[in-house]
């Protein structure tokens, strides 16, 4: 990962099953907004892309994510903009 986003929260999703990373992954996006933390990191990895795609689903659907997208640097994690917090 780029020394850019050494000190971005992060979340690793390896050795997880789909249904318990829809939990993780909206549970670490609610904490961060609470948190006001701007950025955060999925690692989902490359494998199948099974958990790529679940990470995706969830972060379209979550209403506290402004956009995601996959690090162009290591494409087995997404980056995550969070909506700023008032």
């Amino acid at each position: 990962m780029m020394i850019l986003y050494n000190n971005l929260p992060k979340l690793d999703l390896h050795g997880i099953d789909r249904e318990y990373a829809k939990i993780l992954i909206n549970e670490f996006i609610e904490d961060n907004y609470h948190l006001k933390n701007e950025k955060v990191i999925i690692i989902h990895g490359i494998g199948s892309g099974i958990l790529r795609g679940t990470t995706q689903e969830v972060l379209h659907r979550n209403k506290l994510v402004n956009q995601y997208k996959i690090d162009n640097f290591n494409s087995g994690t997404t980056i995550v903009e969070l909506k700023k917090r008032n």
